[in-house]
Order: structure tokens, then C-alpha cells, then sequence
């Protein structure tokens, strides 16, 4: 018998979970994710010049220009500004797993592969927690969720290669930033999580869905999804 667990709850894991798990891949040292490479690479890029950038503030301003991007290609609504919202939450929390992450050892080669494993398994986790509640996501997976859902896409299979235009735009970033054949940010890990990311992410998704069945444990909905609010929730 499946248990019931709160579609609110699964908003605040995907948040913690990606943030703890973007600064592991960082702390391993093989490439980050390619969903937040571009804006870890405009981070170390501008973060030298001006010390008040974090890695958390990069990640908002990017997501608020993707957020636009999606406004312009789909039809608006209100509730994916709070999509920006839930960036500068999370903005905050990576900051915070920076500032704790920059405690955590390392050195060995198996100690950052533990690390980089970590990582990638906590943002699929979160990514697929995220894809779980009705509360707007950070921009990526709204972007994810709506357009595959606007032209009838798998949506692992369109998160896989949205990851994959992402990984293109970190190299091609990383290049103009730091020149040709420098590798900073953008690594092999950063091509194998684009790689096989999407799959992880449905493997969590399947799990998720075979133990538990997601509800709303509050009324909120009808401010985040209007045209879902009258569905029946689970006991």
C-alpha cells in the first residue's frame, strides 16, 4: 500500500537536494552540472571583479533571462513568477551548502568520485522531487515541465536534451570566458551527467511513484496551478 506524502514537503526536498547536490559535483571537482554551469561559470568569471557575486545570485539572474525566454515562447502566467521566487530561495540555500561545503575535505581522487556520485543522485532526486508539486520549481524545471508538456514531449527525454543544449552553452560560455581549452566548470563529469541525468531522474520518478502518492496538505494550488485546483487529492 502506498503512503501519502505532501506535495509541499517535496517542494522544500527538491530545493535542499539539488543545492547539496550542485555543491558536491562542485566540491569533486569534475565538472558541474550542466544544468547550472552556465551560471557557476558567470559566477567565477565575475566573482573575482566584483566580490559581493555568489554562486546563488548567478543562478537567479540567469533563471530570471530564462524565465523571460519561456514567457515569450509560451502564453503567461502569473504563477511562473513565482518560479523567480523559488530561484532566489534556492539562490539563498546554495549559498549557505557553499559556505558549509567549503569545510568538507578532499585531496583523493575516490573521495571526489564519491562526492561527484553524490551529487549527480541528489539533484536527480531533487529535480524529480521538484516535478512532484504543484509550487513552481526553479525556472529550469518549469521550463522542462511546461514546454514539454505545450508539444506533448516525454519529459525525461526532453529534460536530457535540454540538459544537453545546457552542457553546449557551459563549453561555449567557459571558452569565451576563459579561453580555448581551458576546462573550468565544464568537464567530463558535466558531459556524463548531461548524458544520463534525464535517466536518473525517471528512475527516481518511478520510484517516487511506486511508494507514495503525492497530495496537497494545504490549499495553495489555486494560486500556483488554476486550471488543476478542483482535483481531488488523496485521503
Amino acid at each position: 500500500m502506498k503512503r501519502t506524502f505532501s506535495t509541499e514537503l517535496a517542494y522544500v526536498f527538491g530545493i535542499v537536494f539539488v543545492a547539496r547536490g550542485v555543491v558536491l559535483m562542485e566540491k569533486a571537482d569534475f565538472g558541474v552540472s550542466m544544468v547550472v554551469a552556465p551560471a557557476y561559470l558567470l559566477y567565477r568569471w565575475l566573482s573575482p571583479v566584483w566580490s559581493f557575486v555568489t554562486f546563488g545570485m548567478a543562478e537567479y539572474c540567469l533563471q530570471a533571462v530564462l524565465l523571460l525566454a519561456m514567457c515569450l515562447l509560451l502564453r503567461f502566467r502569473v504563477s511562473y513568477l513565482f518560479s523567480f521566487v523559488t530561484a532566489v530561495v534556492y539562490g539563498f540555500v546554495l549559498d549557505a551548502f557553499m559556505l558549509l561545503g567549503a569545510a568538507l575535505p578532499s585531496g583523493s581522487v575516490w573521495l571526489r568520485v564519491i562526492y561527484y556520485a553524490l551529487g549527480m543522485l541528489f539533484c536527480a532526486a531533487g529535480v524529480s522531487a521538484m516535478f512532484h508539486t504543484y509550487i513552481s520549481p526553479e525556472v529550469y524545471e518549469l521550463f522542462v515541465k511546461e514546454v514539454s508538456a505545450h508539444f506533448g514531449a516525454d519529459i525525461n527525454r526532453f529534460k536530457t536534451g535540454y540538459d544537453c543544449v545546457s552542457c553546449l552553452v557551459g563549453v561555449a560560455m567557459r571558452f569565451l570566458a576563459f579561453g580555448l581549452w581551458h576546462f573550468e566548470g565544464v568537464k567530463w563529469g558535466t558531459i556524463l551527467c548531461a548524458l544520463i541525468n534525464g535517466y536518473i531522474i525517471g528512475r527516481f520518478s518511478a520510484f517516487y511513484e511506486e511508494h507514495w502518492t503525492f497530495c496537497d496538505r494545504f490549499p495553495w494550488r489555486k494560486y500556483f496551478a488554476p486550471d488543476t485546483a478542483t482535483q481531488t487529492n488523496a485521503e
